[in-house]
């Protein structure tokens, strides 16, 4: 690969990715543009600014920008229509983070004239992959820079050494040895590393940040009511809100009630398994609610071969396949099915759990008169059921009959 001209970074103000920063203007001389992306990780952004400022990066080559709405609506949303979670648990928070950021990052670079992009993520990991697989998708011809697998800087003694020999300031926590990483965004965190290594040990209490030990949530449910219209969440307690606001509002609730903790043991797409300790308290909240929904909406052929789909779409995000045609193929299955997904459900939030107990729509196919075991009034004649199960037993009976035979 020829040397870039000028390469848009994914940078968040850290140490990791300002040595990265000093590393591309010292081992290509190029330019360096930055971008820094408000996904709701909740960190001040305006000291990654300043630290881009010292470093040498002119203040029009600095990109920081909210994009916590476009990342709810056009990412989360889409992906909780399919109730997708990998390996039957995982809620995908730093999956779908991936491909928002590698589109900023390519949008940034043709703004630019950049001619690269470039990122922090390890030769070890999944986000490696999911910000290479999207940005060439986007753009084929985009040169993409992994530092992590390039330089020599291969221990944390020596990024420090690189970070003081080129006056890069390097807080005193630093110093030692993180006890673990952590991705966040809007979604979720996501704790891995260090002391979580060893998957047979229990993850210490201060992994967790956004939730409260369950055990020590409130003694008294919540009741909360999470209005849907096509799929997507619309409203908390008759209020309308944004998605961005729905989700932080449900962050809220499942923090205060120890909603949204897994602890899990997952197959990277690299091929190693890793132990991660992630947080989701207002999507776990919002996919029992979506299921609600759908319970009373959704036919129950189109509900199931979504379910069948599901496991395919999640693994698709997961492995950075999000700009694929096979996962918009899926996606306007899955959205097709949400048509009539509209509605209100009611979910109690208690001790870490949020369980539906009550739902209704205009779009129902919920029919009391024929699920009663009251007079039905007509509505359903028992004897057409005789014939039903003759006809569905007639191959088992063929099958019984041929084993008895042939024994």
């Amino acid at each position: 690969m020829s040397a870039p001209k000028k390469v848009v970074l994914a940078y968040s103000g850290g140490l990791d990715t300002s040595i990265i920063l000093k590393w591309l203007q010292t081992e290509y001389g190029c330019d360096v543009v930055t971008f820094t992306a408000d996904l709701g990780q909740g960190e001040e952004l305006e000291p990654a600014r300043k630290k881009a400022e010292l470093l040498g990066i002119k203040p029009e080559n600095i990109y920081i920008e909210d994009i916590r709405e476009e990342f709810v609506r056009d990412f989360v949303f889409p992906m909780f229509r399919a109730n997708a979670q990998y390996e039957g648990l995982y809620l995908l928070g730093t999956s779908i983070a991936r491909p928002l950021i590698s589109k900023r990052l390519v949008e940034i670079a043709e703004a630019t004239g950049a001619d690269a992009v470039a990122h922090g993520a390890t030769g070890k990991g999944n986000d490696q992959v999911r910000f290479e697989l999207a940005a060439y998708a986007l753009n084929p011809d985009i040169k993409v820079i992994a530092p992590w697998r390039e330089w020599d800087l291969t221990s944390r003694t020596r990024l420090l050494e690189f970070a003081e020999a080129n006056q890069i300031p390097i807080a005193k926590d630093k110093r030692g040895e993180a006890p673990f990483s952590v991705d966040a965004n809007l979604l979720h965190t996501s704790s891995e590393g260090k002391v979580l290594e060893d998957p047979a040990d229990m993850a210490p209490d201060y992994v967790y940040q956004r939730t409260v030990h369950p055990e020590d949530a409130p003694n008294e449910p919540e009741f909360i009511e999470i209005g849907f219209e096509r799929g997507d969440a619309v409203s908390i307690n008759g209020e309308a809100m944004s998605p961005a606001t729905i989700l932080t509002k449900l962050n809220e609730y499942g923090g205060k009630h120890g909603i949204g903790r897994l602890d899990l043991v997952e197959g990277r797409f690299v091929g190693m398994k890793s132990r991660g300790i992630y947080e989701t308290p207002g999507g776990t909240i919002l996919l029992e609610a979506h299921r609600g929904i759908e319970s009373i909406t959704m036919d129950r052929g189109a509900m199931h071969l979504k379910d069948q789909l599901m496991p395919q779409y999640a693994e698709l995000i997961y492995n950075g396949f999000w700009y694929s045609p096979e996962r918009e193929m899926l996606q306007a299955a899955i959205d097709k099915s949400q048509g009539h997904v509209t509605g209100t459900v009611r979910v109690k939030l208690y001790k870490g759990l949020a369980s539906t107990v009550g739902r209704w729509s205009d779009h129902s196919l919920y029919s009391e008169a024929h699920v009663t075991f009251e007079e039905d009034a007509g509505a359903y004649d028992q004897k057409d059921a005789a014939g039903f199960i003759q006809l569905n037993a007639l191959r088992l009976k063929l099958l019984a009959a041929r084993d008895k035979r042939l024994k």
